[in-house]
């Protein structure tokens, strides 16, 4: 009972670390010593009496701009802790930072000691006050003090958010229109971290190896929040590198980690040679979300790991995670994403009417860990949010189908679905027929330009090594297991699939890239 009152009364992000042992490792990253949660609590402190001193207070934006590893970690907690993040991919150009910057209005950006490159000019352009992170390498990994350049600015009082304060600020995508400001409150995230410590049965016994990005909302929630929320551990590489993947298993000895299907694809590449390590350091799970996991890939996970693959569903508007599958001994069910894991979770049609069981439709979910809508879009806000009695509920945009057990099918992006003269095809469902060609390692299925149909279905594909297979042999393979309208009329083979910054493949756009015109 003890327990359940003081998870009700963690709203805020600072309560999230206020009671696990100080000497317990908290993050790390291969090769440097550990930051427990005693130095992080401090950390947490340290670095908003250095915001305050730097003028920035509650709810002020402060831009993010990081390489991937501890220290980035540590930053988001620390300064969500005090203010509103706004961490931002650091290969952005000029003009992106530019944008983006003024889009948040933010106040101030945080850089690395001796940064000087696009974001630096870019802020300078906006008024943003520039913080140099300073770091010492032999220290606890993740520790760092921030030093403000130029003038001293009149301090404010050392702010300590509370739960309805803005602690992350991140964009849509923005594949097909401006990307949307997507404000998450403090209460969000704590939700959705407790939602997914739940889902994975976290405990202070466990470790994370991090390859996710840290400017996008896997990584920063599912991997590092969700670990520290649960007094685990987490330990922050410098992004994904199936080449040191290997390494940083054998050194950290992490229990799980969180991926997208590319990098899992390309960590099992290189699995055989590496079956020493795996089998000395066995992992407790494997988690992957934000994109969908062909089920070919699942099994070899498995197979490989000797560990349960727990594939969820997750979007920034939802702090993360929405469904996931169940660790054993509940079904894990290949080619879904799960049952309701945090929020409710239904399928609705086109009025917002709820669809029965067995139902195609868009999913629409409600719950703690959702925004409370776009800022300063009401268009959108209408288009997405619909209230059905007293409870609000939000459009993701994609099209599914619950079974009687409660377990989510995604069929596609709504944007994504190929209309071929008027012939509604889900691209994943040829993705996964096509993965079972023994020569296919990886597919894309997208729309193509049509002057008749509207839309054409093309499919581009990567070949595993050393198997070879032209376009026609891949069309009749699919021909024999899908009905002919579905069957792609384009398939492209390439040596690597475009991907977007966090390694998810990008259906969207894709025609256009390898130049296929109707």
């Amino acid at each position: 009972m003890a327990e359940t009152t003081r998870k009700k009364t963690m709203t805020t992000i600072k309560d999230l670390l206020a009671s696990h042992p100080g000497h317990a490792p908290a993050i790390g990253a291969p090769g440097r010593p550990w930051l427990d949660f005693a130095g992080l609590r401090a950390l947490v402190g340290e670095t908003a009496i250095g915001l305050a001193g730097a003028g920035i207070g509650r709810n002020d934006r402060v831009a993010i701009v990081l390489p991937n590893g501890p220290e980035m970690a540590a930053c988001f907690i620390a300064v969500a802790a005090a203010a509103t993040t706004a961490p931002l991919n650091p290969a952005y150009r000029e003009e992106e930072f530019d944008f983006y910057l003024a889009d948040l209005g933010a106040a101030a950006l945080i850089v690395a000691e001796g940064e000087d490159g696009p974001a630096v000019a870019a802020a300078g352009r906006h008024g943003c006050r520039i913080l140099r992170l300073v770091t010492d390498q032999s220290g606890p990994a993740g520790s760092f003090l921030l030093r403000p350049q130029g003038e001293t600015l009149l301090p404010v009082e050392p702010a300590v958010a509370t739960s309805d304060d803005v602690a992350l600020v991140l964009h849509t995508s923005g594949t097909t229109s401006r990307p949307k400001i997507v404000p998450l409150l403090q209460r969000n995230l704590v939700a959705s971290a407790r939602h997914i410590g739940e889902t994975l049965r976290l405990t202070p016994e466990d470790r994370c190896l991090n390859i996710m990005p840290l400017f996008h909302i896997h990584g920063l929630i599912a991997a590092v929040l969700s670990s520290l929320a649960a007094g685990a551990a987490v330990s922050c590489t410098p992004g994904f590198n199936a080449l040191k993947f290997f390494g940083w298993l054998e050194e950290v000895k992490p229990t799980w980690y969180t991926a997208v299907p590319t990098m899992h694809q390309a960590i099992l590449a290189r699995a055989e040679r590496n079956k020493a390590v795996i089998a000395a350091t066995p992992l407790r799970l494997i988690r992957s979300s934000s994109a969908s996991l062909p089920p070919q890939v699942m099994q070899a996970l498995e197979e490989t790991f000797g560990a349960p693959v727990i594939e969820s569903y997750g979007m920034t508007e939802a702090t993360h995670q929405m469904t996931s599958n169940p660790l054993p001994p509940a079904a894990r069910k290949a080619g879904s994403v799960g049952i309701a894991a945090g929020p409710e979770v239904r399928i609705a049609d086109t009025a917002g009417q709820f669809v029965e069981t067995g139902g195609t439709g868009e999913v629409v979910i409600s719950g703690p860990n959702v925004t409370p809508g776009y800022e300063a879009n009401e268009a959108a806000n209408a288009a997405n949010f619909f209230v059905v009695g007293d409870q609000r509920w939000f459009r993701t945009g994609d099209q599914g189908i619950m079974d009687e057990a409660g377990y989510l099918r995604i069929t596609g992006r709504l944007k994504e679905i190929i209309n071929r003269g008027g012939e509604k095809v889900s691209p994943l469902e040829v993705d996964e027929v096509l993965m079972d060609h023994p020569a296919v390692a990886q597919v894309v299925t997208f729309a193509m330009p049509h002057a008749k149909l509207g839309e054409e279905v093309a499919a581009a594909v990567v070949l595993r090594d050393g198997q070879s297979a032209d376009e026609r042999a891949i069309r009749d393979f699919a021909a024999g297991r899908l009905a002919d309208f579905k069957v792609p009329r384009r398939v492209v083979i390439l040596d690597e699939i475009p991907k977007g910054a966090t390694g998810k493949l990008q259906r969207i756009g894709l025609a256009e890239k390898l130049g296929l015109g109707g």
